[in-house]
């Protein structure tokens, strides 16, 4: 180890969630006395936060320790998250790796390390780890202070709509919503430090409940923090979209006009199959309620492709959804299967070239979408905050609707929302010119 200062690198294998969540423990390790340093440089800490969702967990974390392990060969190794929790037996064989915390403990992984002067690589990994995973309603230790402007605010977390190819049921435990009041806490020391905006995370966030309070009921609490400028909603399921919620969208000055709507198939057949809630019809409805409220709504979506029983008419049905509805870009996943999912004892399996072939056409389908999108922003002046780092001379930003724009970096600072109207598009950006001095300028330097 180093003899001066500790040095801890935190990598992350998964979602916004994910992300969210290493930013947190990354905090908690600043304040025992660690300097963060970046995944790839020397360090005498790993904190690897992994996912479970797909079939690469497992190769995608042995990538990880080796090429850690290479550089900095007397590493400590800590793996949480969501593979620690559903594959903690098969983690136990993998070489280098000191300490596996499941979900039950994960938030307080810094508890679970030895003190910095005395980390060492350990004979076998020690396992802290619990098949029950809390129910409670829960408070978070730190604040998830990340490189961006934006913010990423964990709100809830599990899930219990048990999807038939999902494993994060098991991986994260059942739904339940972190404390409104540690929420607005975390928010406003984001708030203070220099982010602009807050995107709020969690597995299934429309799910959001504590003493009576909803997601809407969260939102406006949010709101009255005076330093919060935007509050962006990320992936939320459907069913859990009221139209209470939507209303409160369009007539608010800091939530975004931002929908991503998992929609997974446009075959109402493989919808069922999947166990999940919605009919595709019940989908676009909604989809039509929230563009009458917001017509400047950003749609985007997630596709599986490859699902058991997907064959080519299904294929056909998730493709004319696809085309019909305005969506600005949708993820494009292939069918993973997951060892204890019901969708896994499913016939039949759909053949990976064909899976290929069919996420292609999809993500080029995709590629189309989002040039009709950004088509349609040429001519209008919008609110951009800027992010921080210089691409070719150029800065980017996002609008509320999640329009990526560039416009020269010498005329704009990290932090800083101006009005920019927006004159053409190019490489898959937005550009334009600024309309009027800073709307919001950076108040304070980001951490």
């Amino acid at each position: 180890m180093s003899s001066t200062m500790p040095r801890a690198s935190l990598h992350t294998l998964g979602c916004r969630l994910s992300q969210s969540e290493t930013a947190m423990l990354g905090d908690s390790l600043t304040r025992q006395g660690y300097k963060l340093v970046e995944y790839g440089e020397e360090t005498d800490l790993l904190v690897l936060n992994t996912c479970s969702v797909t079939e690469n967990a497992e190769k995608d974390c042995r990538y990880a320790v080796r090429k850690t392990l290479r550089h900095s060969p007397h590493a400590f190794v800590a793996v949480t998250g969501c593979y620690a929790q559903t594959g903690a037996a098969q983690l136990q064989t993998v070489p280098g790796i000191d300490l596996i915390v499941g979900t039950q403990f994960k938030m307080n992984l810094p508890d679970y390390l030895p003190a910095p002067a005395q980390l060492r690589k350990q004979p076998e990994p020690e396992l802290r780890h619990s098949r029950t995973i809390d129910r409670e309603d829960f408070v978070l230790p730190g604040t998830a202070y990340s490189d961006s402007t934006r913010a990423l605010l964990k709100v809830q977390d599990g899930c219990d709509f048990m999807c038939s190819f999902c494993l994060i049921p098991f991986a994260r435990g059942r739904e339940r919503s972190r404390v409104a009041s540690d929420v607005v806490r975390e928010a406003r020391e984001l708030a203070t430090h220099g982010y602009r905006e807050l995107v709020l995370t969690g597995v299934n966030i429309g799910q959001y409940s504590y003493q009576g309070m909803e997601l809407v009921d969260l939102l406006q609490a949010l709101e009255a923090i005076p330093e919060v400028v935007r509050i962006r909603i990320s992936s939320i399921e459907p069913t859990t979209l009221p139209h209470r919620l939507l209303q409160h969208m369009a007539a608010s000055t800091k939530v975004c006009h931002y929908l991503h709507l998992p929609l997974q198939s446009g075959d109402d057949g493989i919808l069922q199959a999947m166990n999940r809630r919605y009919a595709v019809q019940e989908y676009e409805e909604l989809v039509a309620q929230a563009l009458a409220l917001m017509p400047d709504l950003g749609l985007g979506t997630d596709l599986m492709v490859g699902f058991p029983g997907e064959d080519e008419p299904a294929f056909t049905n998730t493709m004319r959804i696809a085309e019909r509805l305005p969506f600005s870009y949708f993820h494009v996943f292939s069918y993973s299967s997951r060892p204890g999912t019901p969708a896994a004892r499913l016939e039949p399996q759909t053949p990976p070239a064909v899976i290929r072939e069919r996420s292609k056409t999809l993500a080029e389908l995709s590629r189309t979408k989002a040039l009709a999108f950004y088509q349609q922003q040429i001519g209008r002046t919008v609110s951009v905050l800027f992010e921080q780092g210089e691409r070719d001379g150029f800065r980017t930003g996002t609008t509320a609707n999640f329009t990526r724009v560039a416009v020269p970096a010498d005329r704009v600072a990290a932090g800083s929302i101006h009005l920019v109207t927006i004159t053409g598009i190019m490489d898959g950006l937005a550009y334009g010119h600024l309309a009027s001095p800073p709307v919001a300028p950076a108040h304070r330097p980001l951490l």
